[in-house]
C-alpha cells in the first residue's frame, strides 16, 4: 500500500474514532451521561462493540477497504449500515459480514450501489448533521427532551435518525430535521416506546 492511502486510513480512521461519544468501558461512563441515554449502560458498551467488531472485520478485506465506504451504526442492537459499494456484489459482502456480528438484533441496509462518496461529498455530510444535531438542541416543546438521545447520520445528503423515543418526540424531531437545509431524504430507524 502506498503511503496516501496509508495517510488516508489512518485519517479517516482518526475521524471515525474522533465521533464517538461513548466510552466502550463501563466504569468510564458518567452517570450524567447515562441520564442522557435510554439504553442501559450495557446495551451501551454491545453497541460499541458492535461497531468494533464490524469495522475489524470489514477493514480486515482489502477489497471492502479500498474499494468501498462503510459506516456502522448501532444503537440497541440495531444496526445501521451505510455508504457506498461500487457493485452489488461487494455490497451483499458486506452486509454478510456484518449480519454475523454478536449481539445485533436487526439490520438495515442502506448501502447504496456507487463509487465512494469523496471527500467534499463526506464534508457537507457533516455540515448536515451539525446543523441538525443544532436543530435538535433548540427543541423546547417537550419536557426533558435531550437531544443526546438521538443519533444523526448523514450519508450522501440522506440523513438518518437513530434512537429510543417516544412518538411524539420522533415526530418533533422528523419535522426539525426538515427545516434543515442540504437534505435529499429522511430516514428514521426509532425505537418506539409507545
Amino acid at each position: 500500500m502506498n503511503k496516501f492511502v496509508l495517510l488516508f486510513l489512518l485519517f479517516d480512521s482518526l475521524l471515525i474514532t474522533g465521533c464517538s461519544t461513548v466510552t466502550t468501558a463501563p466504569e468510564e461512563m458518567s452517570e450524567q451521561s447515562l441520564l442522557k441515554d435510554r439504553r442501559t449502560r450495557e446495551g451501551i458498551v454491545v453497541d460499541k462493540e458492535i461497531e468494533t467488531e464490524a469495522y475489524s472485520e470489514l477493514n480486515s478485506d482489502d477489497d471492502l477497504l479500498n474499494q468501498c465506504h462503510i459506516t456502522i451504526t448501532a444503537y440497541n442492537g440495531a444496526v445501521l449500515v451505510t455508504g457506498e459499494a461500487p457493485s452489488e456484489e461487494l455490497r451483499k459482502k458486506i452486509i454478510s459480514i456484518v449480519q454475523v456480528v454478536p449481539n445485533i438484533k436487526l439490520l438495515h441496509d442502506n448501502l447504496i450501489i456507487a463509487p465512494p462518496s469523496d471527500s467534499s461529498s463526506r464534508v457537507n455530510d457533516q455540515f448536515i448533521t451539525e446543523a441538525v444535531k443544532k436543530g435538535l438542541n433548540q427543541i423546547r416543546t417537550i419536557p426533558d427532551f435531550d437531544p443526546a438521545m438521538v443519533k444523526v447520520i448523514t450519508e450522501n445528503s440522506t440523513v438518518y435518525l437513530m434512537g429510543i423515543v417516544h412518538r411524539n418526540e420522533g415526530a418533533v424531531v422528523i419535522n426539525v430535521t426538515k427545516l434543515q437545509p442540504g437534505i435529499k431524504q429522511i430516514v428514521t430507524v426509532f425505537e418506539y416506546i409507545d
